[in-house]
């Protein structure tokens, strides 16, 4: 890699002390990284922070101006405290400081400047306890007015900030790395830099740091962000041509073959969104190269038909695949649902074969010879699939159900087991906006199914919001009785099993089943605190067990801590129609078909995410009875938490509500779905809003790759990208 100026450690400029506490802090260990640690706002000497504004627990960095400096002396020990109020011209902040009267001196009423610390209450009123701060210094303001003026209106960068190393610190080490800065080569072409109209690099990170008007770091953010666009464009497009350029074997169907065969049995015709999928999916089985193909689609769109005939066709040439699904109920229905699709005589054929954990092992000896010896044309399997007893004859699909579940490593070990690289088709039921796809997925051929089978009822969705309407639970359960009534099923759905698992925390699951079925702690938003503790299985079960409107119905629990065989027992009741409601984890949240069942009952569902509850609530309405789906929530209204659900039941479009989510959680880190590094975090690009830039940038990347794979010319870009990326980074893109 050449050597640039970005990649120097910063223990050379700041000291051993200094670069250890960045790292430390922030993770920061070379230039480059310290010079991507971008302000997240700009202050002005001038402005004042809106103090009645600031959240009670929150660490703040604020502009305000002293008013009053007090000392007296503490009532049960020795020793004084200082008080310092502060305002913004309205309210007014107290900073205390526990022996400590030399502070006075510095903090003189009339003072300004920045004050950072936690916001605590102390008798009614908001106070810092022994905050940091640096005031401005007035000596530095200019005597001319105009200059003045100048001086109170230039931006100061507010820096990300831990209790270690306050803002201004981050500032000063910024302006030490400037100062001694060289010139640097920058990755993005002169040709696009003029048609774009950026700044080059180092005059970009100047300007993001130290500007002296608005303008300035606006400017630069462009810059930054079109930079940050282009580099991961380039990545991945650069990843895309090393997989095109590996050798798989060409898989086509036989006329009249299996694949045939099962089209012609099937009972209804293939929707237009299946047809066309299908068609992508054997045009890329039919060439040399692996296919390396995302399919999206809403949740019960029919993604698995469409796997399933791509199995087929595999089939059709002597090879076999293998569906990795991320828990073993889910396993076990893929297994049930394809036996069933096949029909007898195409199951006798191809051998449909579950591999999980939980098999004795007197059934794992059998699954595995049926594996080895190609006998089993088709597998389904959880993690253990990935085990190093599990070997293949011809292993020519591996085909990765909702993907998210799984780590990069997982689906590696499982395409290792090729003897030539095997094609790959990943399949999510969370809807991905496009720019999403273009940039976590930009190295992937990306299908979409927006239509659904045709049959469907559809599913109304309502909010049943406690907070203000804590009546409305006893119709919750009312509308639960007379569905079963009906002859109808219903689900549901807690966050915890037990009241010792939610005492230890809310969504703690209790297996990988749980685990892997849930992620819905990760898209809470941490500012809004949730009810004290959620609703459990075990509490809920005997719950609506007592509960009149309920009484005689056959109520059933499942949850992860159950063993294999009684989860599948309890799935295979419910399926049949011996249970009336089922009450579950978010284990049920993929995956499950029970055409009977109408109605979703999501408790607290201002825990679980917006594509999750889109999730659960394709449990129901599967079939001919419209669904019902009654979001229940304590979460006040004007909260994230409550637009989160509310949005959820405004639309039943997954591909609209995977837009909403992402503007209400602000992406954050995009590529954290690749479970890479987490230096691969979007710093200033954001995807819902930066959609054209994204695909200028991917163009003109591609252009420049057309032309140049290896980067031979264009040894700044190739600097950057392993920069940007670091091994295991670059792995995680090559494991895709």
């Amino acid at each position: 890699m050449t050597e640039s100026p970005l990649d120097a450690a910063l223990s050379g400029i700041l000291g051993g002390r200094t670069a250890t506490a960045f790292e430390k802090a922030f993770g920061l260990r070379t230039v480059g990284d310290l010079l991507a640690h971008y302000p997240r706002r700009y202050a002005r000497r001038g402005e004042l922070t809106a103090l009645d504004q600031l959240p009670i627990g929150d660490a703040v960095t604020i502009v305000a101006e002293v008013i009053e400096v007090r000392e007296r002396p503490m009532r049960a020990r020795r020793g004084s405290i200082l008080e310092v109020k502060i305002t913004d011209g309205e309210g007014i902040l107290t900073l205390t400081f526990f022996n400590q009267a030399w502070r006075a001196k510095d903090l003189s009423p009339g003072v300004r400047g920045i004050f950072a610390g936690k916001v605590g209450a102390y008798r009614g009123a908001l106070q810092l306890a022994h905050p940091d701060y640096e005031l401005f210094d007035e000596a530095t303001r200019p005597a001319d007015s105009q200059a003045a003026k100048k001086w109170a209106q230039m931006p100061i960068p507010i820096y990300p900030a831990t209790s270690t190393i306050a803002s201004w610190q981050v500032q000063k080490s910024v302006e030490l790395v400037l100062d001694q800065l060289p010139s640097l080569d920058d990755p993005v072409p002169a040709e696009v830099r003029a048609e774009e109209q950026l700044l080059g690099l180092g005059e970009a990170y100047e300007l993001m740091h130290r500007p002296q008007k608005d303008a300035d770091f606006m400017r630069a953010r462009d810059t930054l962000r079109y930079h940050e666009a282009f580099i991961l464009q380039a990545a991945l497009l650069q990843q895309r041509q090393s997989d095109r350029a590996r050798i798989a074997t060409v898989r086509v169907p036989k006329d009249g073959g299996l694949l045939d065969r099962f089209d012609d049995a099937l009972p209804f015709s293939l929707t237009g969104d299946q047809q066309s999928v299908g068609s992508e999916i054997f045009f890329d089985l039919g060439s040399p190269a692996p296919m390396n193909r995302l399919v999206q689609g809403e949740v019960g769109s029919g993604k698995t038909l469409v796997a399933l005939r791509a199995m087929l066709a595999v089939a059709d040439s002597g090879g076999q695949s293998a569906l990795l699904a991320p828990t073993e109920v889910l396993a076990a229905q893929h297994l049930r649902s394809i036996v069933r699709s096949l029909g007898p005589d195409l199951a006798t054929e191809l051998v449909p074969t579950l591999l999980t954990g939980q098999l004795s092992t007197a059934e794992r000896k059998r699954a595995l010879l049926r594996v080895v010896s190609g006998q089993a044309k088709i597998v389904v399997g959880t993690h253990a699939l990935l085990s190093d007893t599990v070997s293949f004859y011809d292993l020519g699909l591996v085909v990765v159900d909702e993907q998210h579940r799984f780590g990069v490593e997982q689906r590696e070990t499982l395409r290792q087991k090729g003897h030539v690289p095997p094609h790959v088709l990943v399949l999510t039921a969370t809807p991905i906006p496009r720019t999403v796809a273009m940039t976590v997925f930009g190295d992937l051929d990306v299908s979409t199914i927006h239509e659904l089978p045709a049959g469907r009822a559809g599913i109304e969705s309502f909010v049943v919001p406690t907070a203000d309407r804590p009546g409305w639970m006893g119709r919750v359960w009312q509308r639960v009785s007379e569905e079963v009534a009906k002859g109808r099923q219903a689900f549901v759905v807690c966050s915890a099993i037990d009241r010792a698992v939610a005492e230890e925390g809310e969504n703690l699951p209790a297996t990988a089943d749980d685990a892997a079925a849930s992620a819905s702690a990760s898209e809470s938003d941490p500012a809004e605190p949730a009810p004290a503790l959620p609703h459990t299985v075990v509490d809920t079960l005997a719950e609506l067990q007592r509960l009149d409107a309920l009484a005689g119905l056959r109520i059933q629990a499942l949850h992860g801590r159950m063993s294999s065989e009684e989860k599948d027992a309890i799935m295979q009741s419910f399926a049949a129609g011996d249970i009336d409601i089922l009450v579950a984890t978010t284990v049920i949240e993929v995956g499950v078909d029970v055409p009977n069942a109408s109605t979703m009952v999501v408790l607290d569902s201002d825990r679980f995410g917006v594509s999750q509850l889109h999730q659960l609530r394709g449990r129901v309405g599967r079939g001919q009875h419209a669904g019902l789906c009654l979001l229940v929530t304590g979460a006040p209204v004007e909260t994230t938490a409550r637009e989160r659900v509310e949005a959820v039941a405004s639309t039943i479009d997954g591909f609209e509500l995977a837009t909403i989510d992402l503007e209400l959680r602000r992406e954050g880190d995009v590529l954290g779905n690749r479970q890479s590094g987490g230096r691969s975090s979007l710093k200033l690009l954001r995807v819902v809003s930066d959609g054209d830039l994204i695909m200028r940038a991917r163009e003109h990347a591609g252009e420049l790759l057309a032309g140049d794979p290896d980067l031979a010319q264009h040894p700044a870009l190739r600097s950057a990208l392993e920069r940007r990326l670091d091994d295991a980074e670059r792995a995680a893109l090559s494991k895709n």
